[in-house]
């Protein structure tokens, strides 16, 4: 594959890709995570205890930052399903979607560095909902990195690892919600949709995996939400926070490959993802 811009993700109803390009495959068949197998849970009860609210080194919603955010816009004294919507919706839009240093940041810094993908937003996600009172727990997937093309390109994607750690937050509310639509902000998804105007159905590519770009289940109505759903390979269970998670499944990279991203590739990846956001894929 030439180190070139990013070749079309797969979608129906399109136009042919470019001729000598490779179009990623259609997402999968939907697959049900509403019960997944308790073996593969570490927080086995089904309803909330303690544990989803507590605060861990990486929910660190005592600290100042965070804090100051939960006061200034006033999330406690919004009744719980509105409280849910506002902080998604701050989460989702006002933290844009981009690449952090790596994956098992503490919430502080992913709400310093203004950007997150799935699980760094998925963090800062979980540590807002826990400080404003919120029962909450953490889902772990991988996904496919297909779904990451066009986001990632050239040789940056070939070398990401094949299975990328994925994952989504649940939410407590007379039953637990799964919440994934946070992860693209509304400026880069309205940028892909306009590009692919022509695409009615699934789309998978730039970060998103939907069974349809144009009416993606993103918005807070007190249902699951999704965007990255149709790219999942395999279900590693749930867990009462991240820091759980990572000890047991560690992170996408290691050693050099990992400093090589955090101090150089991110960067780079994360300036193609901001030309996406303002003028749409090439």
């Amino acid at each position: 594959m030439k180190d070139t811009m990013p070749e079309r993700p797969a979608h129906r109803n399109s136009r042919r890709p470019e001729s000598g390009s490779r179009a990623v495959r259609h997402p999968r068949k939907e697959k049900d995570f509403a019960s997944p197998d308790s073996s593969r849970t570490s927080t086995g009860d089904q309803t909330p205890s303690s544990a989803h609210l507590q605060a861990t080194q990486i929910l660190d919603y005592n600290h100042p930052t965070l804090q100051k955010l939960i006061h200034e816009r006033q999330w406690h004294g919004l009744p719980i399903f509105d409280r849910i919507g506002a902080i998604y919706a701050f989460v989702r839009d006002e933290i844009e979607f981009g690449y952090n240093s790596r994956d098992d940041l503490p919430a502080s810094q992913v709400l310093a560095d203004g950007y997150g993908q799935c699980n760094t937003k998925g963090t800062l996600l979980m540590a807002l909902f826990r400080g404003a009172g919120i029962s909450c727990r953490f889902h772990g997937f991988t996904i496919k990195k297909d779904l990451q093309k066009g986001a990632i390109a050239g040789i940056w994607y070939r070398l990401a690892p094949q299975e990328i750690i994925h994952s989504w937050v649940e939410v407590w509310l007379n039953g637990w919600i799964h919440l994934e639509g946070f992860i693209i902000d509304r400026a880069f998804l309205t940028s892909i949709q306009n590009r692919f105007s022509d695409c009615a159905g699934p789309f998978c590519g730039f970060g998103i995996a939907t069974g349809d770009l144009q009416n993606p289940a993103i918005e807070w109505k007190g249902n699951n939400t999704y965007i990255q759903k149709e790219g999942i390979h395999r279900d590693l269970g749930i867990f009462a926070n991240p820091d759980q998670f990572y000890k047991i499944h560690g992170s996408n990279l290691s050693g050099f490959k990992k400093l090589l991203f955090a101090q150089w590739i991110r960067h780079r990846i994360n300036t193609n993802v901001r030309r996406i956001r303002r003028r749409g894929p090439a």
